[in-house]
């Protein structure tokens, strides 16, 4: 407590600080320059401005493979008919037909769209129904 009230007596006790002086900036007026006439931009030529005009190009169109066995789409396999139903229906829901496929010797009830021409169509389609939350569809060329 002494150290502290002992601080305090010295801050105090302290003289007053000087008030700071500010200068101020002195403004010189500077004159103005005369203006000088700027010279006119040159001209320039660009060659490219005649020449794309008059040029051709040549364009190689790639031809799209198309594939001979067609493509389909697997969403569900199951045990029980009334389940690939249900699973038809709810595609249906999506406005895309399905068929229920059961080979011989299988007990397996598959739900297939299809056959697609080209893969891509079948990608729209299964984005579509992933989006529906019908999933998972598997894609692959068929066998015939």
């Amino acid at each position: 407590m002494g150290g502290f009230g002992y601080g305090l007596y010295l801050l105090s006790s302290d003289p007053e600080p000087k008030p700071p002086v500010v200068k101020q900036p002195t403004t010189t007026v500077s004159k103005p320059k005369p203006k000088k006439d700027l010279p006119p931009p040159p001209e320039e030529k660009w060659e490219y401005v005649e020449s794309l005009p008059k040029r051709e190009v040549e364009v190689v169109a790639k031809e799209i493979e198309v594939s001979k066995i067609p493509y389909i789409m697997q969403c569900g396999a199951y045990k029980t008919q009334a389940q690939a139903e249900e699973r038809k229906l709810a595609i249906a829901f999506q406005g895309m037909s399905s068929k229920i496929r059961k080979k011989e010797g299988s007990s397996w009830y598959r739900v297939v769209l299809g056959p697609y021409k080209f893969k891509r169509d079948a990608e729209r389609d299964r984005h579509k129904l992933q989006r529906a939350k019908i999933e998972p569809c598997a894609i692959w060329k068929e066998n015939l």
